[in-house]
């Protein structure tokens, strides 16, 4: 396993396969059929060539922002391609920490997203994708020295994994739809 700073002109399709893997599981495992629907329908081609434009200008400002982990094909002899030319090594996982020109959103390091694929998922990969994340934080100038993230209360597994690194409960995250007019309040005054 090698963990390493993402490269777009490589990574960049392995990535999306990744980060859409993430939404999927975050739409299905956290909420019922309305949120699944939700997560599955904001996965366009215009969201995914945003998102990778932003991954980009993220990993610009800070090369460790986006860190991967990257396992050997089986048969693999290390080289970075095989004798056909194709490419030995797959991503399995990555973790996002947002440049620290965001430190201000929470006056904190923010780790946005961490992801492993289910195959590598207890082999150590989240781990080693942690202490990166933990790495690139330190090496922020920021307001106040933290890691914040937000965890779906639904997701038992994610929860322990963080507890075990030593976040604890830091405020709550909550959040309105945009859309619905009927979440709108009206005052009397």
């Amino acid at each position: 396993m090698r963990i390493r700073p993402y490269e777009s002109s490589t990574d960049r399709t392995a990535l999306w396969s990744l980060k859409r893997e993430f939404e999927l599981g975050l739409g299905s495992g956290t909420g019922g059929d309305e949120k699944a629907q939700v997560y599955r329908e904001k996965l366009t081609d215009e969201y995914r060539e945003g998102y990778l434009e932003w991954v980009d200008r993220c990993a610009e400002a800070c090369p460790t922002a986006v860190t991967v982990a990257e396992a050997e094909r089986e048969g693999s002899d290390g080289d970075e391609h095989d004798s056909g030319g194709g490419p030995t090594a797959t991503l399995v996982g990555y973790v996002f920490v947002l440049p620290d020109s965001f430190a201000y959103v929470w006056d904190a390091a923010v780790l946005n997203e961490l992801f492993v694929a289910e195959s590598h998922r207890g082999t150590g990969v989240a781990d080693d994708l942690m202490d990166a994340a933990v790495d690139t934080a330190r090496e922020q100038d920021l307001p106040l020295e933290r890691l914040v993230l937000d965890v779906d209360c639904e997701n038992d597994r994610a929860r322990a994994f963080y507890r075990r690194h030593g976040f604890d409960h830091w405020g709550e995250l909550v959040a309105r739809s945009l859309s619905d007019p009927d979440s709108d309040s009206s005052s009397d005054s």
